[in-house]
C-alpha cells in the first residue's frame, strides 16, 4: 500500500518525491535543525537528495515518508513512519521542519495528522518517538500530541562517534 495524502486545514502530506531535495535541504543542511537527528547534517544537496532515493527504496510498509506542505505549496519539512512491527501493532515517528517554519504549529497539525492516519488506516496500536532530552521543542510536541515520556535509553544513537541517550515516548491507541 502506497503512502496516503493526508490533508489538514493548512497542510498536504503527501509522499516524499526526489523534486523535493530543495525543500528538504533547508532542514537536513542546516546544523542547527539536525543537532539532535542521529546523523549530522548533510553536506550538499545531493547527499539530501540521496537520503530521499533510498527513503523511495522502501517498501512503503515498513517505512513511509511524507513531504509537509503548505497551502501555497511551500515545502515545509518531513514526517515519517519507521521501525514498524506488525506483529506488535507498532511503529515510530520522527519529523524534522525547516527552520523558517519553526514555531508556527505547523509540526502539531502535521503529527496529528499522521498519528490519526496510522491508527486508523495502518491498523498501529502505538506509536513511539524517540527524542534527544535536550529537544524541548519535540519533547512539547510529543506531549500535546498525547505521548507519555516512557524513560531515557542510555546511548541509544551514535552520531559521528559520539554517544546520545534518547528519550522514548510512546502513545497508545484510545489511552
Amino acid at each position: 500500500m502506497p503512502v496516503a495524502t493526508i490533508i489538514t486545514e493548512r497542510l498536504t502530506l503527501r509522499p516524499i518525491a526526489e523534486n523535493d531535495a530543495a525543500g528538504l535541504h533547508a532542514a537536513y543542511g542546516d546544523p542547527l535543525a539536525m543537532r539532535f537527528w542521529d546523523y549530522p547534517a548533510t553536506d550538499g544537496l545531493e547527499a539530501t537528495a540521496g537520503h530521499i532515493r533510498r527513503w523511495l527504496g522502501h517498501d512503503p510498509h515498513w517505512h513511509g515518508v511524507w513531504a509537509i506542505v503548505t497551502r501555497t505549496g511551500a515545502f515545509a519539512g518531513m514526517i515519517n513512519y519507521h521501525h514498524r512491527e506488525d506483529w506488535n501493532r507498532r511503529l515510530e515517528l520522527g519529523w524534522i521542519l525547516a527552520p523558517a517554519f519553526w514555531r508556527r504549529g505547523v509540526m502539531t497539525e502535521a503529527a496529528r495528522g499522521v498519528v490519526d492516519h496510522c491508527f486508523a488506516a495502518l491498523d498501529v496500536h502505538r506509536i513511539e518517538a524517540t527524542i534527544d532530552p535536550d529537544n524541548v521543542a519535540s519533547r512539547r510536541l510529543a506531549e500535546r500530541l498525547g505521548f507519555r515520556e516512557e524513560g531515557l535509553m542510555r546511548d541509544r544513537a551514535c552520531v559521528e562517534g559520539e554517544f546520545r541517550s534518547l528519550l522514548m515516548y510512546g502513545l497508545v491507541k484510545g489511552a
